[in-house]
Order: C-alpha cells, then structure tokens, then sequence
C-alpha cells in the first residue's frame, strides 16, 4: 500500500485517559475499501484506540499523529470528524430520549452534505431495515428506548448503512448477541461493503462477525501496542491457542 492511498495512518500513538496511559506508541495504517481487524485479551487498549480516533473528550491524545484521507485528524473536532466520513458503533449504544430513530438518522445523512428528499429518505430507511429484520414501527420511536441488546447493535449497523462513512469502525458490535442477531448484523455489514466505498476497522476479541468478510491485514494489540501483524490466519491461530504467545513476547 503507497503512501498515497492510505485512507488511515497512525504513527506512534498514545493515549491517557484520566493520566494512565494506555495506548504506549501504536502504529497503524490501512487502505481504501479494506477490512482490517483488532484483536486483543481484555484492557489492551482497543476500544481507546476507536475512541481516540473519533475524538472523544475523555480519551487524551498525548504524543503521536493520526491521519485521515490525507488530513490531520487531531486538528477536527468531532463533528468534523464525523463529516469527513468516520463512523463507529458502540458496545454499549446510549438511549436519546425525544429523537426518533428516523429523525436522528435523516439528521445525521444531512450533517454529512447530502440532500435527500423525505420520502426518498423513509424508502430507503426501510429497505435497509426490511435487511436488517427491524420492524418498520422502529422507526418513529425514540433513538434505542426501550430497545433490546440486539437491537440497539441492528440500530447503530442500520445507521452505519444510511450515513455510508468511508471508515465503519465497529467496537465489538457481536457482542453479547445471539447466533440469529449476529447472522444479521453480519448480513448488515456484508452489504456495507458491497457499496465499495467503505472501509471497515473491527475491534473484537470474537470472531462470529468475520466468518463472512474477507479480512486483508489482522493487527493483535497488547500492552498498548500492536505487537503482532498478518493475514487471516492469525484469527484461527487465536481462536485454537488464545492470545498468550503475543502477550509473553
């Protein structure tokens, strides 16, 4: 990958977060319509890495760079960040009391500079919830109140298909699903990358997700850095023998 099409590129990051740190140095770029996977055991700093990425106000970029299209990333707030084409889903989406989930999303469509007439925008939305089996009641009611765990995650893929970012960054978003919820949400993000113009960045420490997407590059983050890099195989080397041999080297 030159150095020209690098969609992200980050260079020795850290990151603190209350004044501990805990992204010590990472490293890290990916290219247009790739799918790159992190994984790692419990606290080695995955979710701070998307974090940090979005620009979230609780997580403190101390030392390094982060690129985004060719753009400093750590020069935009989050709202630009967002605009300029990053998304990421959360393992613990919030309820918005008072937003419909079809406001909310034709909100955020706009925010990004695209016009779309309401009715264009209503066909749309409930095509894409006709794929993800959500009923069409949902809506117009308010943004994941009283939404089950599974929904709430079919919500925020839903929102990833609508707003089409150039990066999806999806925070284990397989997460304490079922097997039906996960061949869903899985279905939602196949077609996300059918559009050719995303790129995907999944931080899991499971697999379900992958089983349908082809993986081009798999970085294992511990300690706060990526210690090892590969190809798919280096999901099935986890899967049968954990991640002990990158945490001891």
């Amino acid at each position: 990958m030159s150095q020209n099409n690098e969609l992200l590129k980050i260079e020795d990051l850290r990151v603190s977060v209350e004044e501990k740190e805990i992204l010590r140095g990472l490293n890290l770029s990916m290219g247009p319509g790739e799918v790159h996977v992190i994984m790692g055991p419990n606290g080695a700093g995955k979710s701070t890495l998307g974090h940090a990425i979005m620009g979230h106000p609780s997580y403190t970029v101390t030392g390094g760079q982060i690129s985004f299209k060719g753009d400093d990333l750590l020069e935009m707030d989050v709202t630009k960040r967002a605009q300029s084409g990053l998304f990421m889903t959360f393992q613990d989406p919030v309820e918005i009391p008072g937003i419909t989930l079809a406001n909310f999303l034709r909100s955020a469509v706009s925010a990004r500079g695209e016009k779309i007439s309401m009715w264009n925008f209503r066909k749309e939305l409930k095509k894409k919830m006709q794929l993800l089996q959500i009923n069409e009641t949902y809506m117009d009611r308010e943004l994941n109140v009283g939404f089950s765990g599974g929904e709430k995650k079919k919500a925020e893929i839903l929102q990833m298909l609508m707003i089409n970012p150039s990066l999806a960054i999806l925070d284990e978003t397989d997460s304490g699903l079922d097997v039906d919820a996960v061949k869903i949400v899985s279905l939602g993000v196949e077609e996300f990358m059918k559009s050719g113009t995303g790129s995907l960045l999944i931080i899991t420490h499971s697999t379900r997700i992958l089983d349908a997407l082809h993986v081009d590059r798999v970085h294992v983050l511990a300690r706060g850095r990526i210690v090892a890099e590969g190809d798919a195989s280096i999901i099935d080397d986890i899967n049968n023998n954990g991640f002990e041999k990158y945490i001891t080297e």
